[in-house]
């Protein structure tokens, strides 16, 4: 993905088994909304598609899922700049890091960059910030941080991520989009 590498060699871990969110559905009714926990928004909106046409049933609703334009996997799927591994395998994101505050419409996610010196962290972090906003309702208030002491200039990522001006520049800009939605493209492996 990008020459000249910052980490050379990351450490892969093993990665969660997924649950299936329906098994774990209070309620039967399709139409019924409920709340959003934090191993949802870190399993956001993961569909399995045998044809070319099906029905994703999330908590928000069900949603016409056309295979060519599908975006639906997870934030723990979202795939590393530098490397062909997800931010998952990476620890870069984990179940834990993902803080959700349903009542409040409110969403943290926390990540590790591998290395303290990572130039791809912003970039990381815009990735997760596009993936929530795509899949969550826009109710939600995404707050995505750099986790304390990992990284060299750590309030200025979190700066640029959380400044919703800076953002959308960034959005405007066609080779980091380009880039993002390479990191947010579903590999069928």
């Amino acid at each position: 993905m990008v020459s000249g590498l910052i980490n050379e060699n990351p450490i892969v871990y093993e990665i969660k088994e997924r649950r299936d969110v329906r098994a774990y559905s209070s309620n039967t009714d399709e139409l019924s909304v409920d709340a959003i926990d934090q191993l949802e928004v870190f399993d956001i909106l993961f569909v399995r598609l045998s044809n070319s046409k099906a029905l994703c049933r999330t908590k928000i609703g069900i949603v016409l899922v056309i295979l060519n334009i599908c975006s639906a996997h997870h934030i723990r799927d979202i795939k590393d700049p530098e490397h062909p591994y997800s931010l998952e395998q990476l620890k870069v994101l984990t179940e834990d890091s993902v803080e959700v505050d349903d009542t409040k419409s409110h969403v943290r996610v926390t990540f590790t960059p591998t290395v303290e010196h990572c130039s791809m962290a912003t970039i990381i972090g815009l990735c997760v910030r596009v993936k929530l906003m795509r899949s969550l309702p826009s109710r939600y208030k995404i707050d995505i941080r750099v986790a304390p002491g990992t990284h060299a200039t750590e309030a200025a990522v979190n700066k640029q991520l959380n400044d919703k001006e800076r953002v959308a520049a960034a959005l405007e800009n066609p080779n980091l989009v380009e880039m993002v939605d390479e990191c947010l493209s579903p590999s069928f492996e």
